[in-house]
């Protein structure tokens, strides 16, 4: 069978098939979105309306999913949906509160020119949920109220807000495996695994909690970003286009763990001083721009240590990055 192919923003997309199924969706609202609301949803009406979905201009966007799930309460039901939007870009966008907004509002009139509403005749409630991959701490607003600057009186009455809660996978890094089953559990250990040790035992886990034949798309598409986004930033070099099941990935750990934890530890000590360097130069100079970003992720350990070096007397980032 051939492997399903990924454009060149294979972990966005990657993501995004893992997260086109219902198990994945109802773990992250069940294990990770602590509201008291969610006890209400009937999980087993979770279904996705992304091919629905479109902006104005008949424009999919590329980082969002779109899902609905039946919310019920003194045996009355109405749709309540998730707008889940996938964030791996390297910097924080300060201005996501007015993405959401901006997205969100299409949604809402989406179903609006549909006819999508409530029994009482309004819109239905929209939860925005990002979730966060990167690597530095998120220090953007979450109420768009944030950023819209105030002046005396009560003109902040007349000013849009809306909120979204926030998914930051660097903030459950350590965190053991739960005693029940949550697929985005092991999506976020396999995330933050700093050993291989590490990733066959979330393996070990994973291959238990999919081993039902109606579980195989799933299974597929955690091998396929195991395959070609988490192993290839472990162990760069390395093929791994000969696996093709999740067992096959954890056979292949064991046979190669001893001589890839030494390829391990050099790369996590290169990934250590570009987070080192990244950290210094955003809180002297500010935002990198993806230039920068570029060069120092395609830095030798050399070169990063000079830079390191070098921005100890540095007054620009010219002078950081000079031989």
């Amino acid at each position: 069978m051939v492997d399903q192919a990924l454009p060149h923003n294979a972990h966005d997309n990657s993501y995004k098939l893992l997260f086109s199924h219902p198990e994945m969706v109802a773990d992250l609202l069940i294990g990770y979105v602590n509201e008291p609301w969610v006890e209400q949803l009937d999980l087993s009406t979770l279904e996705t309306t992304k091919d629905s979905y479109v902006t104005d201009d008949l424009r999919d966007r590329e980082d969002d999913i779109v899902w609905r799930v039946l919310w019920q309460d003194k045996g009355q039901k109405q749709w309540l949906y998730i707008y889940l939007l996938l964030e791996f870009q390297s910097s924080v966008d300060r201005f996501m509160p007015l993405r959401v907004n901006i997205y969100s509002s299409m949604l809402l009139d989406d179903l609006r020119k549909k006819n999508q509403l409530t029994p009482n005749g309004k819109l239905p409630p929209v939860f925005p949920l990002v979730l966060y991959n990167g690597e530095r701490k998120w220090t953007a607003p979450l109420e768009l109220c944030e950023l819209i600057d105030s002046i005396p009186g009560q003109i902040h009455l007349y000013q849009p807000n809306i909120r979204y809660a926030l998914l930051e996978e660097r903030a459950f890094d350590g965190e053991p495996l739960p005693e029940v089953k949550n697929l985005v559990s092991a999506l976020f250990g396999l995330e933050n695994s700093k050993k291989p040790e590490d990733i066959q035992r979330i393996l070990t886990a994973l291959i238990e909690w999919l081993k039902q034949p109606e579980q195989m798309g799933l299974r597929r598409n955690f091998t396929v970003w195991i395959k070609r986004v988490l192993l290839p930033a472990r162990v760069p070099g390395v093929q791994f286009e000969q696996v093709h099941d999740l067992h096959e990935v954890h056979s292949m750990l064991a046979e190669r763990v001893i001589s890839w934890t030494e390829e391990w530890k050099q790369d996590g000590i290169l990934l250590g001083e570009a987070k080192t360097l990244r950290r210094l130069l955003n809180r002297r100079f500010g935002p990198l721009s993806k230039d920068v970003e570029g060069k120092i992720s395609q830095a030798t350990e050399q070169q990063l240590e000079l830079w390191v070096d070098n921005f100890v007397d540095a007054k620009s980032l010219d002078e950081v990055f000079k031989s």
